[in-house]
């Protein structure tokens, strides 16, 4: 019926618009996921880079919401700093222009629905003949996608243009453009996508229902609400979610408010500088324009920025001995796999460095002490120490658990098993240190000078371990070779010291028993051994693609 606006149709185009933008999100990560995460995770080590790298990544993927997602994953994981995160976030407010473009270029200069039909014929058929072939299917669903995009916009685009008149945005025509930075805001929030609210603004502006200036209102306001979606994400997250949150409103909500205040002058330049007549153009040029001046504007204060939001939201960084895993979301398992491996990198210098205190430094009771108290003594600070590295065993093996509800790869899943492995060696390596120090300090206030000479073969034995580790670690090109040279070095050694021991004590007395010396060569020997298997183990973790990050 004339002079009734169709809401059904209208609202339809919009469920339509939204369901083909997730279509294609979740066909892009599918086809090209792992590759994006890559370019996110090597090519942002500066922020101007993050700023490059974010807008690219969004305008291609054209989900901002994918992109954050991402960038708290790898810096949880420590693997991207605040300032550089907060250039990605700058760059992905950018990128997500990118639709509007493509809307104002195609949307309403061709028939949509024409246009559309391909694409959902093709992209149905794609999907359900190749359901079996992963990548024939993605390509189905893009397709798809894609298809379910333009029909949304054609069915947004027929119910305003057909009912013009009745539409409800001209009533707040009297009110001045504040209610339309308002609505913006309030639509965008409630729908979380400023592209979809953004083509409903470019519908309006097609049917000439209202004018520029009230439009690119509308507009700043989508800009603004679309941050909502992040807030609320952030609500009861880890205090990295908390900080981006804020920084991204304060970015748009910021630069959103200076350019209000300016929209005649914007406009004006606009017309004047590229002399545009179309109001479509126009609009998304603005849209990217009141962008670029954000990065502009904040650019130069990510620094200070940086130091500013560390400081804020202390109280949610999450408890727990881990460095990396304990703020990453499991939404992205493979960059949980990254920080997973940071972890282990961080357990393996933990593990050493307590062998070395064990081995070298560790501080007995005093000589008048009683005997009992020398039998049964075990140094506080190394106790602590590998305490510490067992709290953090449990809270890792927690992660793996929590890790393995997800829907992991053959290849992400043997990756997880190789580090649940590498993680048992260290600890029950370290573990066969520790079980030691109260022989290894009965061994050192012993009188009979042989026993000393064992005691110095282990810590020389010690030593040479970290030496070959320390070079092979140097290697860019880890050598299979190496790790075999060495276990079959500890073996050796390790007879050639028990012949030794049987050899000189075999019929006399000590103060310090056979077996008890040929269990500490023998755990001393074995933790090697288990410690040396892991760093091996450590090797067959990183895919080939990391391995150079």
């Amino acid at each position: 019926m004339q002079g009734v606006f169709n809401y059904w149709e209208f609202l339809a185009g919009i469920g339509l618009f939204l369901w083909g933008m997730s279509q294609l999100e979740l066909a892009i990560k599918e086809l090209a996921g792992n590759s994006f995460k890559n370019i996110l995770h090597t090519y942002t080590d500066k922020a101007w880079k993050g700023i490059l790298v974010g807008t690219l990544i969004t305008a291609i993927l054209q989900s901002s919401s994918l992109v954050t997602l991402m960038v708290l994953a790898f810096l949880g994981g420590g693997m991207l700093h605040l300032r550089n995160a907060l250039g990605v976030v700058l760059g992905a407010n950018l990128g997500t222009t990118f639709t509007a473009w493509i809307v104002a270029t195609f949307g309403f200069k061709i028939s949509v629905a024409d246009f559309a039909f391909p694409f959902l014929a093709i992209g149905v058929m794609t999907y359900f003949l190749n359901n079996s072939r992963p990548f024939l299917k993605n390509t189905g669903v893009f397709l798809l996608g894609f298809g379910l995009l333009f029909l949304g916009l054609d069915y947004m685009k027929l119910a305003i243009d057909t009912y013009a008149s009745a539409v409800e945005l001209s009533a707040f025509r009297e009110y001045g453009l504040w209610w339309y930075l308002v609505l913006g805001v309030v639509v965008t929030a409630m729908i979380q996508s400023s592209s979809a609210m953004i083509v409903i603004v470019l519908s309006g502006v097609n049917a000439q229902v209202i004018g520029t200036d009230h439009a690119l209102s509308m507009i700043i306001g989508a800009n603004i609400g679309t941050t909502f979606t992040l807030i609320l994400g952030a609500v009861g997250g880890t205090a990295d979610k908390k900080r981006l949150a804020l920084a991204n409103f304060g970015f748009n909500f910021l630069t959103g408010i200076f350019c209000f205040f300016w929209i005649d002058q914007l406009i004006f330049a606009t017309i004047y500088v590229f002399d545009l007549r179309d109001p479509l153009m126009e609009l998304v040029l603005l849209n990217s324009l009141i962008n670029g001046l954000m990065i502009l504007g904040f650019f130069p204060f990510l620094s200070p920025l940086e130091g500013w939001l560390k400081r804020r939201f202390r109280s949610d960084i999450p408890k727990g001995s881990s460095r990396f895993v304990k703020n990453v979301p499991l939404d992205l398992p493979s960059v949980a796999l990254i920080a997973l491996e940071k972890e282990l990198d961080g357990v393996l210098k933990d593990t050493l460095k307590l062998v070395w205190k064990i081995i070298h430094k560790h501080k007995g009771p005093k000589k008048d002490a009683s005997v009992w108290r020398k039998i049964t003594f075990q140094p506080k600070n190394l106790l602590q120490d590998y305490q510490q590295l067992k709290d953090l065993e449990v809270e890792l093996f927690q992660f793996v658990l929590s890790l393995q509800e997800k829907n992991l790869s053959p290849e992400e899943a043997n990756r997880l098993s190789e580090m649940t492995h590498t993680l048992r060696l260290l600890v029950v390596g370290a573990k066969e240190f520790k079980d030691v120090v109260h022989n290894l300090k009965e061994m050192e206030d012993a009188t009979e000078p042989f026993v000393g000479e064992v005691l110095a073969d282990l810590q020389g034995e010690v030593k040479d371990f970290l030496t070959v580790f320390e070079e092979y670690h140097r290697l860019e090109k880890k050598d299979v070779l190496i790790l075999k040279t060495v276990e079959e070095k500890l073996k050796s050694n390790y007879s050639a010291l028990i012949h030794s021991l049987y050899s000189h004590l075999r019929n006399k007395k000590t103060d310090v028993s056979i077996s008890t010396l040929a269990n500490v060569i023998q755990q001393v020997f074995s933790g090697l051994g288990l410690i040396w298997e892991g760093i091996g183990s450590m090797q067959k973790i990183v895919p080939a693609e990391l391995e150079k990050r």
